[in-house]
């Protein structure tokens, strides 16, 4: 992955829910794909997962982004996506790793995050990750 190719980055934040059929242990599957693709597309981001809602941010080119965001909307193992942020990115925020993935244990964050728009929903997203343990 070539990080260092200066691009137009572009990053989209969303918000959805579990679907009531899907396990909590589908997320190694979902990360682990994840992780070879987006190192494919030169995609980086956060995946955050609380048990019942995903938060993740992507950032990279923006036909990319979108493109696979068209993938994730898709999927059965979620509902509810709801885009909270997208936008031009002046600098990666996660360049160290295609996608980092942890747990929150705070079910309102989320929740809260998802009524939240644009750089709102940003600034909240970003407050979170001073208390996480991020997994590369």
């Amino acid at each position: 992955m070539n990080l260092n190719q200066p691009a137009e980055l572009y990053e989209i934040l969303y918000v959805s829910t579990i679907a009531p059929d899907a396990s909590a242990s589908v997320m190694a599957e979902i990360v682990g794909k994840a992780r070879l693709h987006n190192r494919w597309l030169e995609i980086t981001g956060l995946l955050i997962f609380d048990g019942m809602r995903f938060c993740e941010q992507m950032e990279g080119r923006q036909a990319d982004v979108m493109a696979q965001l068209a993938r994730i909307e898709t999927d059965e193992r979620h509902f509810n996506l709801q885009v909270v942020h997208q936008g031009p990115l002046a600098g990666r925020r996660f360049s160290r790793f295609s996608m980092g993935y942890t747990t929150l244990d705070d079910n309102d964050a989320l929740g809260l995050l998802e009524i939240l728009r644009g750089q709102d929903a940003v600034d909240a997203f970003l407050g979170l990750l001073s208390s996480l343990d991020l997994d590369a």
